[in-house]
């Protein structure tokens, strides 16, 4: 196969990628109105809530059985490397571009996560399934790979929600602290103006030195509390924010896990011949729709960006090298 040939084979789903983001950006024109602000807000909630959950898992039920999951056992660890690298880069990124305080964390995350997305399962399918493919029978390229992009998907859902997730999340607070410090300090300025030099103290000395007593007594006896093993389990599910980690995506990964790797399961619900097939074609169609719906969710999003640009050039340079 020729360079040209593999060119071609490469850049078809690319293109497909391109034609659906560029429908994405003209239904977001103001003249068209079909893809507004509101629009790709609640299609947005549809995608996180309904359609990515039933792509992860019902993918991962299918092309995941236990003896793949035993020859695939280095693929959480290389992608837990990748998010590792990502987040150096992406922190590297920020110091040589001088990026905004409210956009670090978002660039980490972004340079963290890396292509792991959906857009694999794009590429894949189409790459397998070109006439000059170079990764030889269609039907076997399209059982491994997808195999590969499920558990990968799966695993990348995971540590997106735990990792990059708690990363921005971080992030978000440090600006929210420094917003809220400046406009106290600016409120503390207008107070001290407008105070007379008449005024007296509400409390004497005396009064003061009590209380400060009861307040240093009340915090030496209260970490005692904290010492239970209950009461530190609690205080680090509400620092780790659980219920975010247990995202959609992440409990369609462990659902259709379970599926494929248990093989009653997975004799009952997949596989043309499986009792409750519906059932699999069903999540099958609603995850059909995530791709689809997120590529033009993106295009929506592109156009937007372009129209309010914030963001230096070179830090979006920046990230898509990293990527």
């Amino acid at each position: 196969m020729g360079l040209l040939d593999l060119f071609l084979v490469a850049s078809m789903p690319v293109v497909k990628v391109l034609l659906i983001t560029a429908l994405g950006s003209f239904l977001a024109l103001d003249s068209i109105g079909i893809l507004g602000d509101v629009a790709r807000k609640n299609l947005n909630t549809v995608v996180f809530f309904v359609y990515n959950p039933s792509l992860v898992g019902v993918n991962l039920a299918r092309a995941v059985t236990w003896e793949s999951v035993v020859l695939m056992w280095f693929m959480p660890f290389n992608i837990l490397i990748t998010f590792i690298l990502g987040s150096a880069l992406g922190w590297l990124l920020v110091k040589v571009t001088g990026a905004p305080q409210r956009l670090k964390g978002l660039i980490i995350g972004c340079c963290a996560a890396g292509n792991l997305g959906n857009l694999p399962l794009i590429i894949v399918p189409a790459v397998c399934r070109e006439k000059a493919s170079p990764f030889g029978d269609p039907d076997v390229c399209h059982s491994y790979g997808m195999a590969y992009v499920a558990l990968s998907m799966a695993v990348g859902a995971v540590f997106l929600w735990s990792y990059v997730y708690n990363i921005v999340r971080v992030s978000s607070r440090e600006v929210q602290k420094v917003i809220k410090a400046n406009s106290s300090i600016n409120q503390n300025e207008v107070t001290l103006i407008q105070v007379d030099e008449s005024t007296e103290p509400l409390l004497d000395q005396s009064s003061e030195g009590k209380l400060a007593s009861c307040a240093i007594e009340s915090t030496v006896k209260a970490p005692v509390s904290e010492h239970n093993i209950v009461g530190w389990l609690t205080m680090l599910a509400q620092k780790m924010n659980l219920k975010r980690i247990l995202a959609p995506s992440t409990i369609g990964a462990v659902v259709g896990f379970i599926v494929g790797v248990i093989p009653q399961l997975r004799i009952l619900l997949i596989g043309s011949g499986a009792p409750l097939r519906a059932v699999q074609d069903s999540v099958s169609m609603l995850g059909d729709a995530a791709i689809p719906s997120v590529t033009l969710i993106m295009g929506g999003n592109l156009l937007r960006g372009i129209q309010r640009e914030t963001v230096k050039k070179i830090s979006t340079l920046g990230q898509n090298s990293a990527l």
